[in-house]
């Protein structure tokens, strides 16, 4: 079995403890790399000797913060040598943040008291491609972003992001909507009465059409641009 390379990024060296315990429990999972700041994580993460597949991070620490860490970890990247997924972690009080980390190319984000079969199911989810956006604590989270956002932009703001979502068929909005509100694949396949196989068609094309890097990111578009509104269908 090829074990998915983790690594974590906190300051706290207890957290830290406490995350390889769990991750290294799994036959799946394995911790192959510590940083306790984000400098020290992108140095041994953007190295040439560098491997690993997905990265816990931490958002507040000294030196470097995790938002500028992920910015540089995720843009060190090349074709033959992909960066690592970013989960970043986090609490309620550091909305705004977890925001910035998504622009900055994390590929989800994960109560940092989440439950520990959450955090190993986030890993497995970013691991294999897809956001992590679908717990129903992520979408409480996500919801609860949108109110950092500025007004004009929660109201619907002009722009590229606007004009895109403008460009997107009737099926790709309806998609779209049950992306933005956590729904996965299978559920919007269900919900819309197509098969799976033709909702990653769309879900493709409206990454490809919006230029978001994934669900994650075209997720927050939905909500910035005002298609989507904390509340709205559950």
């Amino acid at each position: 079995m090829n074990q998915i390379r983790v690594a974590l990024v906190d300051d706290q060296q207890l957290v830290r403890a406490g995350f390889r315990m769990v991750i290294d429990s799994q036959p799946d999972l394995s911790v192959v790399a510590e940083a306790g700041d984000g400098a020290q994580a992108v140095r041994t993460l953007t190295g040439p000797t560098s491997a690993v597949d997905v990265v816990l991070m931490d958002v507040r620490m000294p030196t470097m913060d995790g938002l500028e860490a992920t910015a540089q970890i995720t843009a060190a990247g090349t074709a033959e040598r992909p960066a690592p997924r970013v989960i970043v972690l986090t609490t309620f009080d550091l909305d705004e943040y977890v925001l910035a980390a998504i622009r900055a190319g994390a590929s989800g984000f994960l109560l940092k008291d989440a439950p520990p079969e959450e955090m190993l199911a986030a890993i497995r989810t970013v691991h294999a491609g897809d956001a992590v956006i679908a717990p129903s604590s992520t979408r409480r989270l996500l919801e609860h972003l949108v109110t950092a956002l500025p007004a004009d932009a929660a109201a619907g703001s002009t722009g590229p992001a606007q004009q895109a979502v403008a460009e997107l068929t009737d099926r790709e909005r309806e998609v779209f909507v049950l992306m933005a509100r956590g729904r996965s694949n299978t559920e919007i396949g269900r919900e819309l009465f197509v098969a799976e196989a033709t909702v990653k068609t769309h879900v493709g094309r409206i990454l490809a059409k919006l230029g978001a890097r994934d669900r994650v990111q075209a997720v927050v578009i939905a909500y910035e641009t005002g298609l989507v509104r904390p509340g709205d269908g559950g």
